[in-house]
């Protein structure tokens, strides 16, 4: 019952960390068209993404504990946390998390709207990303690899952030419904347009990444084992979860997009075909993270031999 909770909790904090990040991130290189647009659901979004981190931080933090002391009662005894926090990689992670995440929910209150806060809010969410990889196995990783892979990790998880947060605003994007429907495709062809060249850069991250990854977490001795683990079984649901993201995300950018911005021309696009392929590769998103958060569980094939 307390696995479970670990891996709600951790698949939660993927999608807060992601939207905390990869949003304004969106919203900084797409910023002039969108502003013009006057959208309004950002802001409220980054709160909720801020104040889902502070709460299920600390309550990741007990259920560890719990786990480990084997009770509710003697993990939230002072002198258990304050041991795993002061000696463990993995709890310093998740307060530096509640910390963080609580500064940002001062900035999103304090500070209007605008490019200012989205550079604070994308900053602090990067913070927030990067601390996953000492909640994962890049920080277990001993010996002259450990800097490698832990960098690796921690680049894997901002890749992967800055693309799904940008999926989180075409999925808002293409439910939103505006008075003057041509604000929607105007809104949809720019933001498809400027994330081009950066999802373009996040997808290749995150293979680079994932294949130095595969190197410490399977390595050659473990590629044997994968069929036959639950996490070799589910890193190849990942995998090909990931490659229906990329498939989708190449019709979205070479069909639809190129049709959708010469639709005053006289050409037409189906725009529910645009809508739901941006909305099952946001769920194919959500899916992934349910995964790594369950892998994140056990052991991978390289430590098994």
């Amino acid at each position: 019952m307390v696995e479970a909770w670990i891996i709600g909790l951790r698949a939660v904090q993927y999608g807060a960390a992601a939207v905390l990040f990869g949003l304004p991130a969106f919203l900084i290189y797409s910023g002039p068209n969108q502003q013009a647009l006057d959208l309004r659901w950002p802001r409220p979004a980054l709160l909720w993404a801020a104040a889902v981190l502070f709460l299920t931080a600390p309550a990741a933090l007990v259920a560890q504990a719990s786990m480990m002391a084997g009770s509710l009662m003697e993990a939230i005894k002072p002198q258990t946390l304050w041991m795993m926090i002061s000696g463990m990689a993995l709890a310093g992670a998740l307060v530096v998390r509640a910390v963080v995440a609580l500064v940002a929910l001062a900035v999103i209150l304090l500070i209007k709207p605008g490019a200012r806060l989205w550079w604070i809010a994308s900053a602090l969410g990067a913070v927030i990303a990067a601390s996953f990889a000492w909640t994962g196995h890049g920080a277990a990783t001993e010996g002259p690899g450990h800097g490698i892979h832990l960098a690796s990790d921690i680049l894997h998880a901002l890749a992967a952030s800055l693309w799904i947060g940008a999926l989180a605003a075409f999925a808002a994007l293409a439910l939103w419904r505006p008075a003057d429907p041509s604000l929607q495709d105007q809104a949809l062809a720019h933001a498809l347009g400027g994330f081009a060249h950066v999802g373009t850069l996040a997808v290749a991250v995150l293979v680079l990444t994932g294949l130095i990854n595969s190197f410490y977490l399977v390595g050659w001795k473990g590629l044997g084992l994968l069929p036959v683990t639950a996490w070799g079984q589910l890193l190849f649901a990942k995998l090909v979860l990931f490659v229906a993201m990329i498939a989708l995300a190449a019709l979205n950018r070479f069909q639809l997009t190129p049709r959708l911005k010469v639709i005053d021309a006289g050409f037409t696009i189906p725009i529910g075909h645009l809508r739901g392929s941006l909305l099952i590769e946001f769920g194919l998103a959500m899916a992934i993270l349910a995964l790594v958060a369950i892998m994140g569980t056990l052991a991978p094939p390289a430590s098994l031999g």
